[in-house]
């Protein structure tokens, strides 16, 4: 195997996959937990919260590809760039998938920060998203898409 494809199969593995995906996830945890926090104390509806911790996810989830990009010596608008390139596609599908389990679950959509059928609920739908975008960034990365432009600025 040449070093090429050697570097190809490390970055294409499970492992590194499952590591994008945990970023990924990490980010779009904080960002839909501070959008339902929010959307909980302004007392609105279950549609303007979900879009609150939507978009939210979406932020923090660049933003965190973004601020390591930035310390590895990219400018604001290439590290925004590399950010949307790196996570789009793994963001989206976490959010469709963790949002869909949440809207599958009875109750879940009306439940209260505070009980345990929320929380429950929200860490049920992030395993499930984790190991439904956890192939998707494997893909990605295989064919030098997602988290593999990342990975650039990190050597």
């Amino acid at each position: 195997m040449t070093q090429h494809a050697q570097h190809d199969a490390v970055h294409s593995s499970w492992a590194t996959a499952a590591k994008a995906t945990l970023h990924c996830l990490v980010g779009c945890a904080v960002g839909e937990i501070l959008g339902m926090v929010i959307g909980t104390a302004l007392a609105w509806h279950n549609a303007p919260t979900m879009a609150l911790a939507i978009a939210l996810a979406f932020a923090f989830g660049y933003s965190f590809t973004m601020y390591a990009v930035v310390r590895a010596g990219l400018d604001l608008r290439t590290a925004f760039k590399v950010a949307l390139a790196a996570d789009t596609v793994s963001i989206l599908v976490m959010e469709l998938v963790d949002n869909g389990v949440i809207l599958l679950v009875p109750g879940a959509m009306d439940a209260h920060l505070d009980t345990g059928l929320f929380w429950g609920a929200l860490a049920v739908a992030f395993a499930v998203a984790f190991v439904v975008t956890t192939p998707v960034n494997r893909r990605l990365i295989s064919a030098g898409k997602g988290h593999a432009v990342v990975h650039q600025y990190h050597h």
